[in-house]
């Protein structure tokens, strides 16, 4: 008998660098699509400047990120690494603020959509066109990730690449045929075109291009090798970023320059900065089908981005509800989709309202305040790790070192809070609607947050997590028997016969694994009650069927990694044979899944 290996008993680690990338890479590349635009309405003919200055910061961002997430592999991002640095306050105050920027990453997503499907229908381009249009896919997707539909995870990957590539296709094509250093000299008339203010908020808008960064982390407990895999992605998602926002915007402004004072780029296109540059690139007969391309691939593209957005919002939700900040009733599963519904609609709504005032610059220096607090709790956070924690093992480290008072303190991390802390405070300070709805945002929270904590007799600064329920594993099974896989409760007692027939003929013990699988927008270990029953009862039924030599246990899955699984764990206990039933459709013959397909192969 030999003992189970521990790493089973958690959530599944199956994502790999380029699953990791290319997830970051589609929501953080989305976001070119309409950051072009606004950081232009704020910077003109500064535009490209301002990308340079938030790139840079963005630079430092993600290395706190990479650091912080690879030393805590937990979803949670920035909220997760107040909770280690400080307590649960300031976790709940980092993960407010990135609920915001979900909620706007959502709204802003879908706000752009109907002006890129303005290529076949004008009115779409303004309001009240794009407004109902964006009203309209933002309650779509809610219905969608209420009913729990799958993600097309190779959808999403092709998505981003062809993504990258268009836009690496772009910037080569506008090079070579309107770049003109001339050009973009004159286009600068800092201190009048833009004035300095407009120039210094325009900062912050600009790291909207950076939306998705957080994707990374929230994953993080479904890494592969977290240690390695993590940096890296966030890595190639830096590098592939930095190029594309380091030559696009001087192309759109050789294509589009600043004349008087004005640009397209931030008058006529700034709804769809990119179809504008593809408009002006002068492509004789491939002129329409490329903006046909552009705007049928931006609007997929927004399209996913508003999805990922709503899937992060129900993450987020159920992550503050298992640590006890956010009320139970909010991250409360649907009891036939098994997907955290409430959130899902409560949020999907606040989005809706947000897109209603029809009104770009005001989503834009909205998502800048809550993403500036939250980057700058997460930098804070890091420089207080290493202070508090410095012989904590750190599988990655950022680049930089400050000596001061004999702490080691990262570099990277101490520029980039002290640049998203200057540009919080810019964006607060100088646009008073902004201040407004940031405040009012702040106190919902705050208020919330007391509320809740005295209601449940805890202090606002301990750590108070829902305990869930743990998969019942039989710690003692025996290398080389015969592995019986079940799906979602699905139980076969012939399967279970063959199986006891081909251990005792080999004398062998037997496996049972059920795989439950879990809704993309709801995190891998929410509670599942019917469904952990359910599976709990196929293994006993597998014993009373298999005799005393079975054992058995459960585990969660995403949609679609079941049959990876099952061969992991075949792997992990030498078996020396799986066993799986044909599930029958009704009034049908039995039919290949999915799973069983990625067993043959």
């Amino acid at each position: 008998m030999a003992e189970r290996r521990p790493k089973h008993q958690g959530l599944e680690r199956v994502l790999g660098t380029g699953a990791l990338f290319s997830t970051a890479y589609g929501n953080v590349g989305s976001s070119i699509y309409y950051a072009l635009g606004l950081v232009a309405i704020y910077a003109l003919g500064m535009t490209p400047v301002v990308f340079l200055i938030s790139g840079l910061i963005f630079a430092a961002t993600a290395a706190t990120y990479a650091e912080a997430t690879a030393m805590y592999p937990e979803a949670g991002g920035s909220s997760s690494f107040a909770r280690h640095a400080f307590n649960e306050f300031w976790s709940f105050f980092a993960a407010w603020g990135q609920m915001l920027n979900y909620i706007i990453t959502v709204s802003i997503s879908a706000f752009f959509v109907p002006h890129y499907l303005g290529v076949f229908w004008e009115p779409l381009r303004h309001s009240p066109g794009d407004v109902i249009g964006g009203i309209v896919i933002v309650a779509l997707l809610a219905a969608v990730n209420v009913i729990g539909v799958r993600e097309a995870a190779g959808l999403n990957v092709f998505l981003a690449f062809a993504d990258f590539l268009t836009q690496v296709v772009l910037v080569i094509v506008g090079c070579v045929l309107v770049l003109s250093p001339s050009t973009l000299v004159h286009n600068i008339h800092l201190g009048t075109a833009p004035t300095i203010g407009n120039f210094l908020i325009a900062i912050p808008v600009g790291m909207v291009a950076y939306t998705g960064i957080e994707t990374v982390s929230n994953l993080a407990e479904e890494a592969r090798d977290f240690g390695r895999t993590i940096p890296r992605s966030i890595g190639g998602v830096v590098v592939a970023v930095a190029v594309i926002y380091a030559f696009l915007p001087v192309v759109a402004l050789s294509a589009m320059p600043v004349v008087h004072g004005h640009t397209a780029l931030a008058g006529q296109y700034s709804g769809d900065p990119v179809l504008g540059v593809v408009k002006n690139l002068h492509l004789g007969a491939l002129q329409g089908p490329a903006e046909v391309y552009v705007g049928i691939l931006a609007a997929t593209i927004l399209f996913i981005a508003t999805n990922a957005g709503l899937i992060g919002v129900s993450r987020l939700t159920y992550s503050m509800g298992q640590h006890r900040q956010l009320p139970e009733r909010l991250r409360q599963l649907h009891p036939r989709f098994r997907t955290p519904y409430i959130a899902i609609l409560v949020f999907g709504a606040v989005a809706c309202l947000t897109i209603l005032p029809g009104q770009a610059r005001f989503l834009g220096t909205v998502y800048a305040f809550g993403a500036m607090l939250s980057f700058t709790i997460a930098h804070i956070a890091v420089v207080g790790l290493r202070v508090k924690q410095p012989e904590h093992e750190r599988p990655y480290r950022g680049p930089g070192t400050l000596r001061i008072r004999g702490y080691e303190l990262p570099a990277f991390a101490v520029f980039g809070g002290l640049g998203t802390g200057i540009a919080w405070v810019v964006v607060t300070v100088l646009n008073f609607t902004t201040l407004v709805a940031g405040v009012v945002w702040l106190a919902i929270g705050i208020a919330t947050y007391v509320g809740y904590r005295r209601r449940l007799g805890l202090t606002l600064t301990q750590t108070a997590k829902v305990v869930l329920p743990k998969p019942v594993v039989e710690h003692e099974v025996e290398y080389e028997s015969i592995l019986v896989a079940f799906e979602d409760g699905y139980y076969s007692p012939q399967a279970v016969s063959t199986a006891a027939k081909l251990a005792a003929a080999r004398r062998r013990g037997i496996h049972v694994l059920v795989t439950i699988t879990v809704p993309t927008s709801a995190p891998l270990d929410a509670a599942m009650p019917k469904e952990e029953q359910r599976a709990q009862e196929v293994i006993d039924s597998a014993r009373v069927r298999g005799g005393r030599r079975v054992t058995g246990h459960w585990e969660k899955v995403r949609p679609g990694e079941a049959g990876r699984r099952i061969v992991d764990e075949a792997r992990a206990i030498k078996a020396r044979a799986i066993v799986m039933p044909l599930q029958r459709r009704q009034n049908a013959f039995p039919v290949f899944n999915r799973t069983l397909e990625t067993l043959a192969a």
